[in-house]
């Protein structure tokens, strides 16, 4: 499978482990957009790159970790509006329902709230080793090791 090609939506669904109603609504609410190629009517069909891939299992993570929809909305906004970062290159630090970045070793952002305590880290580098491990397992001899290194020049995961 060509990576240049990126993943179509019933690939980027079953990768993630979510289902096609959730990536359609996502990517309809511009929570999570195709970068390689969006629907733009009848025929036309989503193709997902591997960043794209991040972004979905990073939503679906915090999802599982109980966060609400709405407030993952405001954590992506509040990462690229206010602090400049991009999702896939920071640690989220999730206690409840308050989603907190971690930049740097000894900096935590609340995103939500006004700081309070940390119970778990979501590093994403253990979604990206997730993303890759599912990645080999539905496309058997799937060479991710180019793709998942570097996104836009900048190393993931190491």
């Amino acid at each position: 499978m060509a990576k240049e090609q990126g993943y179509s939506g019933d690939e980027a669904r079953k990768i993630v482990g979510i289902t096609y109603r959730q990536l359609d609504y996502w990517a309809r609410t511009e929570l999570i957009r195709p970068s390689l190629s969006d629907a733009s009517g009848s025929g036309t069909r989503r193709r997902y790159s591997y960043r794209d891939l991040l972004k979905l299992k990073a939503v679906k993570a915090l999802i599982d970790a109980g966060i609400r929809l709405a407030l993952i909305r405001r954590v992506f906004e509040f990462l690229e509006e206010k602090l400049d970062e991009d999702v896939v290159q920071v640690n989220l630090v999730i206690q409840g329902s308050s989603v907190m970045v971690q930049r740097g070793e000894d900096e935590i952002i609340d995103l939500l709230h006004n700081g309070q305590g940390v119970l778990n880290i979501l590093p994403m580098a253990g979604v990206k080793e997730d993303l890759d491990a599912k990645i080999v397992e539905l496309f058997p001899g799937a060479d991710i090791e180019e793709t998942s290194t570097e996104i836009d020049g900048k190393a993931v995961g190491q």
